[in-house]
């Protein structure tokens, strides 16, 4: 295969950025991605924009996410060490997102996490993921397979239907004082807290969104009162990724999302996708994921968010006709 100039080392970016740091490899990986990557430069070269002289992020074209259900988004060419593919429906078309290298994944979801929450070693990680536990491909099934291998606690695991053993492991891991985590699909979360209440104030309860077609679409406000009050906490945390990523932006409290230092997210005009607008505003949701150093770095979403001038965002659902896929796709009551 061809020897490719590095811009840089993937691994260079897992740590605080300034805006200058965070600018400059974003220039650098743009213009390795539009050189070594055919779907995005054919996309950038149809576009009416400098592609030579980008100074500010908001010059940088963005890609449609849909891109990755059509075409195989890769800079370089190479083999992949893996694919992860899109959730959904079974009637929908998935994206698949093809790794050059899986150790660019583990060091960004390793690294965030310990960004907002401190080390895995801290915690049991109790996973309720039956969809993503039934199909093959799923980017979160793999970061929660490394998150219980990293805390090294025999209680941590998954979980399928079984919301009794659950149940009995929530009551045991309450009575020991055990930092818990417990991450789950939306629906399952729903059918558990229907079945039985816990009133474990210390548990840190994750909610990955979407209904996955099991249930009806909920607000948001209407959905955290409820899991609030069956788990007995005070807020509902949350994460906001896709296969389409290797980074996650983490809500720890209200749907406000913060992204770690190497990723961020821009409100584009849903009308015109070539406009980005002023950070306090509403809009489409761009990001720029700098762990996405082999497929895309700059990708146009299909959801609509709300963005706040301390770079918080938070997300209020998804753009018309669009399917419902990935996580966090509840409707905001705005």
């Amino acid at each position: 295969m061809k020897d490719y100039q590095l811009p840089y080392q993937p691994q260079d970016v897992f740590q605080p950025l300034s805006e200058d740091d965070f600018l400059h490899y974003a220039r650098l990986l743009y213009r390795f991605q539009y050189e070594n990557n055919a779907v995005y430069r054919q996309y950038c070269d149809l576009l009416p924009v400098d592609k030579e002289n980008v100074t500010i992020l908001s010059q940088i074209p963005f890609l449609p996410i849909s891109f990755f259900k059509t075409h195989a988004v890769m800079t370089t060419d190479f083999v992949p060490q893996i694919s992860f593919s899109s959730s959904g429906t079974v009637s929908q078309i998935h994206s698949y997102h093809h790794l050059k290298d899986v150790t660019i994944y583990e060091k960004s979801f390793t690294k965030g996490f310990e960004y907002f929450y401190g080390q895995a070693s801290d915690y049991v990680f109790l996973a309720l993921l039956p969809n993503y536990l039934e199909r093959e491909g799923s980017s979160l099934i793999y970061m929660m397979d490394s998150l219980i291998t990293r805390s090294a606690r025999s209680d941590s695991g998954f979980y399928l239907y079984d919301y009794q053993k659950l149940y009995e492991k929530l009551q045991f891991l309450k009575q020991n004082n055990q930092k818990t985590i417990l991450i789950g699909v939306t629906y399952a979360l729903l059918d558990f807290v229907e079945k039985y209440q816990v009133d474990f104030p210390e548990l840190i309860v994750f909610e990955t969104g979407g209904m996955k077609g099991k249930r009806k679409e909920m607000v948001k406000e209407d959905l955290y009162a409820i899991l609030k009050s069956g788990f007995g906490v005070k807020t509902i945390h949350s994460e906001y990724g896709m296969c389409e990523l290797l980074s996650q932006a983490y809500s720890c409290k209200d749907n406000l999302f913060s992204t770690p230092p190497w990723m961020k997210v821009l409100p584009r005009d849903e009308k015109n996708p070539l406009s980005v607008l002023p950070t306090a505003t509403s809009g489409a949701i761009n990001v720029i994921d700098l762990a996405n150093f082999y497929s895309c770095a700059f990708i146009a979403t299909d959801d609509l968010g709300r963005f706040y001038s301390n770079s918080q965002f938070a997300v209020l659902g998804r753009m018309d006709n669009s399917e419902i896929r990935g996580c966090n796709l509840l409707i905001m009551n705005d």
